[in-house]
């Protein structure tokens, strides 16, 4: 419990970190606009140029004046720019000063869900990796794993990544930290667990970690008490099939999720 403390902590103050990092207001305005937005498009000082829209599945809109124009792929300050050149080169305003607010980001949304402190669907501005992400909804819970499954759409099929959260932090390489996307999903699945019973101090399930030896598993449960023996050990555990096999073991065995350790009584 102690290891995942600190694992949530380094993930909460990175994110933080890296957050602040992306607070720069020259980030703020690097979003794409894409079918399902809701804009706000406003002209100074021309209110009947005042618009309110929704961007249609050709990336389009029809703006006052100007009639059907593409933004789907553009940022907010190129569509800025985009609409202001247009009233002015076809004659209607000289040199217009427009602004586009966001009601609605559709493409930017995403889903968080599985082990996380805070599950559910966040709005992302700018560019944001899987760790600022796994930092908006409070880090990864106690029960939660190191690998997370990412999902999202790439020409136009669902494609799923399995990223391991420790060679991220291990490695330093953040290469391995991906950019989420708009539309993605993130799951975070519960920690591989192992369970130990018969004689030991401390009988029941635990976190599985990384190279886990049979040993370790044994400390883990508190150790053997006056009645067991490490002569008596053995591995419940379910093959390919499913089918139940008692494997007997020795100290430095790995030991694998969802495997059952039994000590023994010893006879003598």
């Amino acid at each position: 419990m102690v290891k995942v403390f600190y694992w949530s902590l380094a993930l909460l103050l990175y994110g933080l970190l890296t957050g602040l990092s992306h607070a720069d207001p020259k980030n703020i305005n690097t979003s794409q606009f894409s079918s399902g937005d809701v804009l706000k498009i406003i002209v100074y000082g021309n209110p009947d140029l005042t618009l309110e829209t929704k961007v249609n599945e050709s990336g389009n809109i029809t703006f006052p004046l100007i009639g059907e124009i593409t933004i789907g792929g553009l940022s907010p300050s190129a569509a800025e720019k985009m609409i202001a050149d247009l009233l002015e080169h076809q004659g209607f305003l000289k040199k217009p000063q427009v602004t586009i607010l966001t009601t609605t980001l559709y493409n930017q949304q995403i889903s968080v869900l599985g082990h996380v402190r805070n599950q559910g669907r966040y709005t992302i501005e700018g560019q944001r990796s899987l760790t600022d992400v796994l930092a908006m909804a409070g880090g990864i819970s106690p029960d939660g794993g190191n690998t997370v499954t990412l999902i999202r759409a790439e020409n136009g099929q669902f494609v799923k990544k399995e990223i391991n959260l420790l060679s991220i932090f291990q490695s330093g390489n953040m290469n391995l930290n991906p950019i989420i996307h708009g539309g993605d999903l993130i799951y975070v699945a519960i920690a591989p667990r192992f369970y130990i019973y018969g004689e030991v101090q401390r009988p029941g399930f635990y976190r599985l970690e990384p190279n886990t030896t049979v040993v370790q598993a044994l400390s883990t449960g508190g150790g053997l008490n006056q009645r067991g023996t490490e002569r008596g050990v053995r591995i419940q555990r379910r093959d390919a099939d499913g089918i139940l096999q008692v494997i007997k073991v020795k100290p430095d065995d790995l030991v694998q999720p969802d495997d059952v350790v039994y000590i023994q009584e010893s006879l003598f």
